[in-house]
């Protein structure tokens, strides 16, 4: 931390309260839009454990607001494929290199900011695959949660698919961010990544994500969220291929 100017660490913080707000908004997206931004002035293997116990904070928050039709038997059969996908993404994070998760992390921003933008989550599949794809479905996003905290973009583009009440989908797939985010953080704990450095920078950006995660939680009924997921989206598109071209250069 102490190699960082302060310029950097306002980034870091800003990017924190900036992350913590589309979380609270639109019930997911702190490890879209910080994981991207912090790769680019923080050492790569601080960023997932402090993306995974960020993101976490922010979900509790969310949660809270749509805790009223939350239903465990929707929400169960991807903690089921979590159970199994989180651990064997922090053994992936172990082996990982520097640019490999660059590059991981920046394909994955790139890929799932298009297919949003270009309109390919319109299509509907209904309960097609059961609960059984559910399972595969949470399988992945824990993989994808215990290597980089980005635990909730599956599930959440799987839910788009499958329909329903938008409220119904948040609240299905922010406690399954919420549980896998906390086993994420507990495993890459065990596993020591969560050192002096994360626990420095943790006490400087926990609180900023649960400010903005709150005031994000306030405005989710009064912007339209259409319009500024389609920012927030254009934005993931450019820093993730940023990412690429670092990790590739």
């Amino acid at each position: 931390m102490d190699s960082l100017t302060w310029d950097a660490l306002g980034l870091v913080v800003g990017v924190a309260l900036v992350a913590g707000f589309v979380s609270g908004f639109a019930g997911f997206g702190t490890a879209l839009v910080a994981a991207g931004l912090w790769l680019h002035v923080l050492p790569a293997p601080v960023v997932p454990p402090l993306v995974a116990v960020c993101a976490a904070a922010g979900q509790v928050v969310g949660f809270l607001h749509v805790r009223r039709v939350f239903r465990w038997d929707r929400v169960w059969p991807y903690l089921a494929g979590a159970a199994l996908g989180v651990p064997l993404g922090v053994m992936a994070l172990e082996r990982a290199s520097s640019g490999a998760l660059r590059t991981v992390v920046g394909a994955f921003l790139v890929i799932y900011a298009g297919a949003q933008l270009s309109g390919l989550v319109r299509a509907r599949i209904g309960p097609w695959g059961g609960r059984k794809a559910d399972g595969l479905i949470g399988l992945g996003g824990g993989i994808l949660g215990g290597f980089a905290g980005l635990s909730g973009p599956l599930p959440l583009v799987w839910l788009q698919l499958r329909g329903g009440p938008s409220e119904a989908q948040r609240a299905t797939y922010q406690p399954f961010n919420l549980v896998v985010l906390i086993a994420a953080s507990v495993g890459m704990a065990i596993a020591g990544r969560i050192d002096g450095t994360v626990l420095a920078f943790l006490a400087l950006c926990l609180p900023a994500t649960l400010i903005g995660a709150w005031v994000g939680a306030r405005c989710y009924r009064l912007v339209d969220e259409a319009t500024f997921r389609r920012v927030v989206l254009g934005l993931l598109s450019v820093s993730g291929a940023v990412l690429l071209i670092r990790a590739i250069v």
